[in-house]
């Protein structure tokens, strides 16, 4: 008989990672309370849940993707209350980025409840979760993350398990402050080539084939019509939007900050990432950074 996965949020990322899970044989219940995801979801064979009290009904994994760390809270302990009404078979696997302290602390109430919890925020962005190629970075109990590989091994490339509780939050918005370094540099080389009459995707295979090379100019190139695959090749449309971007820098910097880190390009792509929030780019693909350099001209 088919394991039940309840699956919490159905944005850009979990309808995706749902489907997957709906591929590899599970039952998939889900629930998101933005109509128009529930019923986009419900149309590729997700059971609609009209509460996620009602999607966590007799689950065996509940599989959470949230756009930050109140709205976990919120929905597991202070509002919703969801812990309250999870079966003690489940385990609970929350692929969010947040901060590790709320990770942390959805894990400890969670174990005051006698329930099992892991972090297992994710890498590889939209295009990773469509293919089922996600990596994801856990922490909590090594236990119950080799427990869920059985959820997260369908919809993904990699599973690290990083360490206790937190752990897995810290090297996400490691890995992701690092992300937005790299992504902001090739975008600054790109325009100051094209600037200078060198054609972008010529640019781009040399930089691919030199000492400059990155996965931002490899596999999400940030410069319109290098890669027309990118969402830079889209207007932009699509991908992991800026306001996430920001949220997760902003992340990285609090993180510095309590542990006396100095990470000043960290904060450089927070302050370029927090202009392009502000002048509308809130909801583009983070790739958009390359429009800044673009304005410039």
């Amino acid at each position: 008989m088919a394991k039940t996965v309840a699956f919490l949020g159905l944005g850009h990322m979990g309808a995706p990672m749902a489907t997957n899970l709906i591929k590899a044989g599970f039952k998939v219940n889900g629930f998101d309370p933005v109509t128009e995801l529930l019923n986009a979801a419900a149309a590729k064979g997700i059971g609609k849940c009209s509460s996620p009290q009602e999607a966590v009904n007799n689950a065996d994994f509940v599989v959470s993707m949230l756009p930050n760390g109140a709205a976990v809270e919120c929905l597991y302990i202070d509002t919703d209350k969801l812990l309250d009404d999870i079966s003690y078979k489940s385990l609970i696997i929350d692929c969010s980025t947040i901060s590790a302290a709320s990770s942390k602390r959805l894990i400890h109430d969670a174990k005051i409840k006698g329930l099992h919890a892991i972090e297992a925020p994710v890498s590889g962005g939209v295009s990773g979760a469509e293919k089922g190629s996600l990596s994801f970075i856990c922490g909590g109990a090594s236990s119950d993350v080799d427990k869920a590989k059985e959820v997260l091994e369908p919809m993904s490339s990699n599973i690290f398990y990083a360490g206790s509780a937190g752990a897995g939050q810290t090297a996400k918005i490691c890995n992701n402050m690092l992300l937005a370094i790299h992504m902001i540099g090739t975008a600054e080389a790109l325009q100051l080539g094209a600037d200078n009459g060198l054609d972008t995707k010529v640019l781009t295979d040399i930089i691919s084939k030199s000492s400059g090379c990155n996965w931002s100019v490899q596999n999400y190139n940030p410069y319109p019509g290098v890669m027309p695959e990118a969402p830079a090749s889209n207007n932009y449309a699509g991908g992991f939007m800026v306001k996430l971007m920001c949220k997760d820098l902003g992340l990285a910097q609090e993180t510095a900050s309590q542990s006396k880190s100095y990470t000043p390009l960290g904060s450089l792509a927070r302050n370029l990432y927090g202009i392009l929030n502000l002048r509308g780019g809130s909801d583009l693909d983070f790739s958009s950074i390359q429009k800044l350099f673009q304005e410039a001209d």
